[in-house]
């Protein structure tokens, strides 16, 4: 991300700060690498909550407070709707870190942004989450975003934001390129055992 036009602060980013920060993880990547977690834990029929707290930088662990965010199903789904769930948090997920990225972007452009808004859409066939047809995918079919920008930047420079963002994002990132992923059972009767199964 390049720090240009530098300002003290641009639709309540700090630009000069963000200057400082890529200069920083430039002269030393490590600064740059972080390790986020979170534990979830069911409560009762399709409900869950999930605990986010601490996170490491550069190996260290930092402390911050702790956020709990819950999850549930529609009642079409067997849940009781008390919360949204997780392919709508995904959906959320997304439109959080795209909304990062603009405002990141936009301020090292000096685009001053009055507005910003996502509507995100994602296509689920359930046939595939129940076992029913080995032809359909699990998870979304399709994910489609719809970006609302009110700033005072042209038409070619709305491109290049866009660019920009779509290029860095990291949740872009992880929705349309496989991740890695290990998963392991861990039994907590006595005299269980532990299954591991790497997923690809």
């Amino acid at each position: 991300m390049e720090s240009e036009h530098i300002m003290t602060s641009t639709h309540g980013v700090n630009v000069e700060q963000l200057g400082h920060a890529v200069e920083a993880i430039t002269e030393d990547p490590e600064t740059g690498r972080f390790r986020f977690r979170a534990e979830t834990e069911w409560t009762d029929g399709l409900q869950c909550v999930t605990a986010i707290d601490d996170f490491d930088q550069a190996g260290e662990r930092i402390h911050t407070r702790e956020f709990h965010v819950e999850g549930d199903e529609p009642e079409q789904i067997l849940g009781k709707r008390t919360a949204p769930n997780a392919v709508e948090l995904l959906l959320a997920a997304l439109g959080s870190c795209l909304s990062v990225g603009y405002a990141a972007n936009a301020a090292a452009m000096g685009i001053e942004l009055s507005r910003l808004r996502f509507e995100l859409e994602g296509e689920v066939d359930l046939r595939g989450f129940l076992g029913i047809s080995e032809d359909v995918r699990a998870g979304y079919n399709t994910v489609t975003c719809t970006a609302y920008i009110d700033a005072d930047a042209s038409e070619e420079e709305l491109a290049e934001l866009r660019d920009r963002v779509e290029t860095t994002s990291p949740l872009m990132d992880n929705i349309t390129n496989a991740v890695p992923l290990e998963t392991e059972v861990v039994s907590e009767r006595r005299g269980g055992r532990n299954v591991e199964k790497p997923r690809r």
